[in-house]
């Protein structure tokens, strides 16, 4: 008989948000780094590689992950260990499911042209911080992490709706702005799109 207690990790689930409170937001942007390379490795001990520095980060925090198939989309699921039983997860240890933290798989695949992406993004929010200021260039940078970790993509590239997503979800709740930040986050928008000399989409919040 199946316990009800227990979720196959290799199944779907409903545990996990993209609340990443207990995890610092650079170690979340590592792990999932982290799993694109191993994703694209063409050398499996390279894969493995970056499997385990993944892991090894992972358990620093008490933490584990897994891949779950969403509808034929992977996402990136970094969860409690304590939640974690030979090989599945024990729903009755689940107190707080917005402990786990859910990371979608999308963009490009090729860890090459991620990584010209991350620093074009880098540069585009340091051209920001130089010319307008360390507030500005904070929320810059959270947003290239944004646009790099979970688009693979240029932040000028970045669609309204992912822009609404960003603004209304990431910046408020995985970024952890200061008070400064959250006054200025829409001219700060306003300002890296003007510096990567392209018009803001639009997007609602």
């Amino acid at each position: 008989m199946s316990d009800p207690n227990a979720i196959d990790v290799d199944g779907e689930s409903d545990t996990g948000t993209t609340d990443d409170a207990e995890l610092p937001r650079g170690v979340v942007d590592e792990a999932e780094r982290l799993t694109r390379l191993t994703r694209n490795a063409v050398d499996d001990n390279e894969a493995a590689a970056y499997e385990q520095r993944r892991d090894d980060l992972l358990e620093e925090h008490d933490f584990t992950s897994r891949i779950r198939d969403d509808d034929g989309d992977d996402v990136l699921v970094l969860h409690p260990e304590e939640w974690h039983e030979d090989g599945v997860i024990r729903t009755d240890r689940i107190e707080d499911i917005d402990r786990a933290v859910e990371i979608p798989l999308e963009g490009t695949g090729d860890p090459d042209e991620w990584d010209d992406v991350d620093a074009h993004n880098r540069d585009l929010a340091a051209t920001v911080r130089d010319t307008h200021g360390d507030v500005h260039g904070d929320n810059a940078a959270i947003l290239a992490d944004f646009a790099g970790n979970h688009y693979a993509k240029a932040i000028e590239s970045l669609t309204g709706d992912e822009l609404a997503e960003f603004r209304t979800d990431y910046f408020v709740r995985n970024a952890w702005p200061s008070d400064d930040q959250q006054e200025v986050i829409e001219e700060s928008i306003e300002l890296i799109f003007e510096t990567a000399d392209e018009r803001v989409p639009n997007y609602q919040f």
